[in-house]
């Protein structure tokens, strides 16, 4: 494995210095205070920068009848939900759901201890909604027994940093996001009667074309393909906000058609997975996160 050059580590270095000190500059101030700080921030700072026109590129596809003034709107509350999510993920272990606070609510809750109460594995699906880590804190500390997928950071100094904060607040179990050596493990995970949660919304060019907003975009079909190979049902999990509180939604279980062709069966399943996603997206357009580039490139060089 090539080693990283002299620059690259003193760039992470300092990456996390400012990392570092971030974090402590944040502890004086409660949750709400750090959540709206964050929002005013990149709120102000965000249609600064590049990401401006990705953002509005892909709220152009996915709202084409919507006006100048409407999109502006859109963009400009994204922006803060964008802020929001990011200050508060150095701070959600302050966070508890089982302390009976109402800081976050959860809506379906009987379907998920069902589950729980049964041992029965499911492949969790859901996106990048809101303050999407919420999630991630509720399954482990309702006491799912999950291993949930995850995207290394490049600085390896905030990606330890990040994994102690995730622990921090109850997730342990987490498995690269691609690669054998994840797929494996996801398999595994199932065949123990664990269940799995993958976020299954960006986008992925060795997946298959499948439309969103009825636009084609390349969409990953390991949710769909490990629900079909192990049985295991799909469930659906979103995330609103409100300021600095949230609700998860736990949706009704998905259980796929296994009808022997395999591709067909593949493609049906991520069509259905897009259309909860994008009917998600169209209930809280602002609270989704629009500066990732889903579609095509070419959509976003014609903007």
């Amino acid at each position: 494995m090539t080693q990283p050059s002299f620059g690259k580590r003193l760039g992470w270095r300092i990456e996390t210095f400012f990392y570092d000190l971030v974090c402590l500059l944040l502890k004086p101030f409660s949750f709400n205070q750090v959540s709206a700080i964050g929002g005013w921030i990149i709120g102000s700072i965000g249609p600064l920068t590049s990401k401006q026109k990705i953002a509005r590129t892909g709220l152009k596809i996915a709202f084409p009848d919507a006006s100048k003034d409407e999109i502006k709107s859109l963009l400009k509350q994204q922006w803060k939900n964008t802020g929001r999510t990011f200050a508060e993920f150095p701070i959600l272990h302050r966070l508890d759901v089982r302390d009976g606070n109402d800081r976050v609510k959860v809506i379906g809750g009987d379907i998920l201890q069902d589950i729980i109460k049964h041992g029965k594995p499911v492949v969790i699906v859901t996106g990048h909604f809101a303050n999407w880590e919420v999630m991630a804190m509720v399954l482990t500390q309702w006491g799912l027994d999950v291993q949930i997928t995850y995207r290394p950071i490049n600085n390896p100094h905030i990606d330890r940093r990040v994994r102690r904060q995730r622990e921090a607040y109850g997730t342990k179990l987490m498995v690269p996001k691609s690669g054998p050596k994840g797929a494996k493990e996801l398999v595994d995970a199932l065949k123990r009667g664990e269940s799995i949660a993958l976020l299954n919304d960006q986008k992925f060019n060795q997946g298959i074309a499948i439309p969103f907003f009825g636009v084609d975009a390349m969409t990953a079909p390991g949710p769909t393909r490990l629900s079909l190979a192990s049985g295991a049902p799909i469930l659906p999990l979103s995330l609103a906000r409100d300021k600095a509180n949230f609700t998860m939604t736990v949706h009704d279980l998905i259980e796929l058609k296994n009808t022997g062709n395999r591709n067909k069966d593949v493609e049906e399943g991520v069509r259905r997975i897009n259309k909860f996603i994008e009917d998600r997206v169209r209930k809280n357009p602002t609270q989704w996160f629009w500066v990732h580039r889903r579609w095509p490139k070419e959509h976003y060089r014609a903007d």
